[in-house]
């Protein structure tokens, strides 16, 4: 056979959304040029864009991520809970243990590795308020490091997944951030204004990408520094990411299953090594002593933290951290975001934000704690300040000189080295793959060249901001490249509120609607009845029902429709289900399905299994979908009329949710 072959030749060199790749690629490749061609021109403009953010905006970023924060919280704790993130009929993809495992992965980063030792170091000898190196000082620094990376990160990240979860697989709209926008503007979403969304999604992506590539470039030459004594200079940095920027294109050239799946398996096996080994040589019982104190600090202060803008006390400390936190996280939320969605098909609302808010967080915590306090202990419990003088001076060399006063500290800077490296490569790989997907249009098959050009920009904008500034720069691009998209995020909330108050609509419309007596209830003789109760049906029989009995009910019903002028169409796909579907123009269409579901018969009629495949024990209902998934009753035996009757009952309910939400 020769049609692999012709599909392989016809499939498209290029797939793209033109408006979107060609704007996201030509405004980055402009910043780049700008800041390597200018570099000193550049970082003055980077520090007088951060310093109008923090004093101008800064109110704006806080507000946000505690709407964010407030909005996940109240739909996990509403009946909106209840819905699934797919059809009604659908299952999870992964189980428990699986989704906890991918979201744990999800939460682990560059920045884990960067900050875990610098941040608590840096509050603790340079709080933002009373006397540095203290007990109270250190206390607070733990507070603060917990508050950065804690549920607010994970909030945002949950907003964008929801979005893109609940759009893309219970309304079948692209896996994009434009979907979000449905309920607000409908089909214009094609249009320029779905183009800015996406092109605002990628450039936050880009940056943010950019950061922590920059940041473990830094990183990456420090360890190498610290083990061989590379020079610790941009030159070196500049060739580090072309380097590891390579590895990342081999990365994506060998795919998903080859390259990112067995790189990030590398990365968990590494990190809990890692953690494993610092809680062992490390002081393990004040260590653990820490984590439930922290942890308890942590909840009792989140409210006065999520809005405290430092306003009573004079400097930039907010700008540094917290506003720059905010931004990375914004920035890096459609690729986080999109990572979740994939992976949470099929769960509720409820679970979703229990998984999302509380794992990755749980792990988070672990990390923080094992590596900070044990630094703290270090520097205010043992003496030793050189390691709070060398955070101080450069905070990329903070893990490394961490490292040094513990034991086999040689091989646990290679240990980490390494680790970062992976971190680089599939942080790169990923955001590639996250930045092509929204250029093509939520395409997943596009070619693999337009996923090694995202890499290969994503090293470049990270080269060119050390070049223009290095740790500043990186700062001030992730801070201002969020902005925007926070203004989109928070559209986004609108229409998935909008969208969930819809559907709510629809759920109390298939419950209150009045309908006629159905005909589908005339006496039927109790044998009957009892047959069909205890018949298990081949799927040959019901796809014989679907086609003899079904379509022509659903053509019938059609007929009558279009005499009334509506548009109706009567179908059936490969898979032996048939559907009809009514246009109501810029209204929800109504959709009513008969589908071939298999199950497994229960035991009592179990015989032979081990002697028939499993495939023949099988057994198939004819099981009616709407819109918004299975509705778990069977057709099975119907006759002709009481089919009519029952699309009529459920034509009469859409009417009713129709008139609720006009």
């Amino acid at each position: 056979m020769t049609e692999p072959a012709d599909q392989a030749a016809s499939k498209p060199r290029i797939k793209i959304n033109p408006p979107v790749f060609f704007s996201s690629a030509g405004l980055t490749l402009a910043l780049v040029l700008f800041a390597a061609l200018n570099p000193e021109i550049a970082g003055t403009m980077f520090g007088a864009t951060q310093q109008w953010i923090i004093h101008s905006a800064g109110w704006f970023y806080v507000v946000a991520v505690a709407l964010f924060i407030v909005f996940v919280v109240v739909l996990a704790i509403s009946d909106y809970g209840r819905i699934k993130l797919g059809p009604d009929h659908s299952e999870p993809d992964y189980s428990y243990l699986s989704w906890f495992a991918m979201l744990f992965s999800a939460g682990m980063g560059i920045g884990l590795m960067f900050f875990g030792v610098a941040e608590p170091i840096m509050h603790t000898m340079s709080p933002p308020v009373g006397e540095g190196g203290s007990i109270a000082a250190a206390r607070e620094a733990m507070k603060i490091t917990f508050f950065h990376w804690g549920i607010h990160a994970w909030a945002i990240y949950a907003v964008v997944a929801l979005s893109l979860a609940y759009f893309a697989f219970r309304h079948n709209l692209p896996l994009t951030i434009r979907s979000a926008l449905y309920p607000l503007i409908g089909e214009r979403i094609y249009g320029p204004i779905g183009h800015t969304v996406d092109t605002f999604a990628v450039l936050g992506t880009i940056f943010g990408v950019a950061t922590s590539l920059g940041f473990g470039v830094l990183q990456v030459n420090s360890g190498l520094h610290y083990l061989f004594d590379v020079p610790n200079t941009i030159t070196v940095q500049i060739l580090l990411i072309a380097g590891i920027t390579g590895l990342a294109t081999v990365s994506v050239a060998i795919g998903l299953d080859g390259g990112i799946r067995r790189i990030s398996e590398l990365n968990m096996i590494l990190a809990v090594t890692l953690l494993a080994f610092v809680l062992l040589v490390g002081p393990t019982v004040f260590l653990l002593q820490t984590l439930v104190q922290n942890t308890g600090a942590y909840l009792s202060d989140i409210v006065y933290k999520t809005f405290n803008l430092y306003a009573y006390q004079p400097g930039d400390w907010i700008g540094g951290w917290t506003l720059f936190y905010w931004g990375w996280w914004i920035a890096w939320s459609p690729f986080v975001g999109m990572f979740i969605a994939r992976v949470s098909r099929g769960r509720t609302i409820r679970e979703f934000v229990i998984g999302v808010l509380l794992v990755p967080v749980g792990f988070t915590f672990m990390w923080m704690t094992f590596f900070g306090n044990t630094a703290i202990h270090l520097v205010i419990m043992q003496g030793v300040t050189q390691l709070a003088d060398a955070v101080a001076a450069d905070t990329s060399v903070a893990l490394f000189q961490f490292f040094e006063q513990l034991p086999f500290s040689t091989l646990a800077s290679l240990i980490a080295t390494i680790l970062v490296v992976t971190f680089f490569v599939t942080s790169s790989d990923s955001g590639s793959l996250v930045v092509d997907m929204l250029t093509s249009g939520g395409a997943e098959d596009s070619p693999v060249w337009q996923r090694i050009f995202w890499a290969i920009i994503e090293g470049v904008v990270a080269a060119a901001l050390l070049l223009a500034g290095g740790l500043g720069a990186l700062q001030t691009a992730t801070i201002a490249s969020a902005l925007p998209f926070t203004m989109v995020m928070l559209v986004m909330c609108w229409g998935l509120l909008r969208a969930l108050r819809i559907e709510g609509a629809k759920r109390l419309s298939l419950r209150q609607a009045t309908v006629v007596p159905p005909t589908h209830h005339i006496p039927v003789p109790w044998q009957k009845r009892l047959r069909n109760l205890l018949h298990h049906p081949m799927r040959s029989q019901v796809a014989r029902f679907i086609q003899e009995t079904v379509k022509p009910a659903l053509e019938e019903v059609a007929q009558e429709i279009k005499k009334l002028g509506m548009e109706v169409r009567v179908q059936e796909g490969e898979d032996g289900r048939a559907w009809v579907e009514v246009s109501h123009g810029e209204e929800i269409d109504f959709f009513y399905s008969v589908h071939l579901r298999p199950y497994v018969p229960p035991s009592f009629v179990m015989r032979d299994t081990l002697i028939r495949r499993e495939e023949e024990l099988k057994y198939y209902r004819a099981e009616v979908h709407l819109r918004e998934g299975g509705q778990d009753y069977d057709v099975m035996g119907w006759s002709q009329e009481q089919l009519i009757s029952d699309v009529l009952d459920q034509y009469e309910k859409h009417m009713h949710f129709l008139h609720l939400v006009r």
